[in-house]
């Protein structure tokens, strides 16, 4: 598993504890509401209980930067039910708009990629919100580039990319 990894700012990424959920469920509905023109859907989702299972998963990670006691950006993966050993999804990834271009999201990459790399995975996946382009330019600058087995279809609100771990 990754170290605490703890930079010159002061700046902590770990793994989290089931008791920040709260925190997190907090900081992932601040950057979902700034890439929906309308608003966060609302589906039904008790995005609560869904980062408290998150976190207790036994075969998932979250990690999360923390920044003067306060979390300011979490990253969830795990491999895909069905899916080969070697491949991890990224199913959530969230930098607290009031920190964004801090260098938090690229330094919350670089120690899932250090994961990555020390669990063996060969490739990762994720899907991005066709409205944020913010995200999509981000994944961009960092060697994510589309998934050419899941091209989106007709009305997608997703667009799905793809990551080599191994650099290949």
């Amino acid at each position: 598993m990754i170290q605490d990894r703890v930079n010159q700012v002061g700046r902590v990424i770990r793994t989290a504890l089931p008791a920040e959920a709260e925190a997190i469920a907090a900081l992932h509905a601040r950057a979902r509401a700034t890439y929906y023109p309308d608003g966060i859907p609302q589906d039904g989702t008790d995005w609560l209980a869904a980062w408290q299972s998150v976190i207790e998963r036994p075969d998932g990670h979250v990690l999360c930067v923390v920044e003067e006691g306060r979390i300011t950006g979490i990253a969830s993966f795990r491999t895909p039910e069905g899916a080969p050993a070697e491949a991890v999804k990224l199913f959530q990834f969230h930098v607290d708009p009031d920190r964004w271009r801090g260098g938090i999201g690229t330094a919350l990459h670089a120690a899932c990629v250090e994961e990555w790399q020390a669990d063996g995975k060969r490739a990762a996946v994720l899907d991005v919100h066709v409205d944020n382009r913010r995200a999509q330019a981000f994944y961009a600058r960092l060697g994510w580039t589309p998934d050419p087995e899941n091209p989106p279809a007709e009305g997608d609100h997703h667009l799905y990319l793809r990551f080599s771990v191994t650099g290949e």
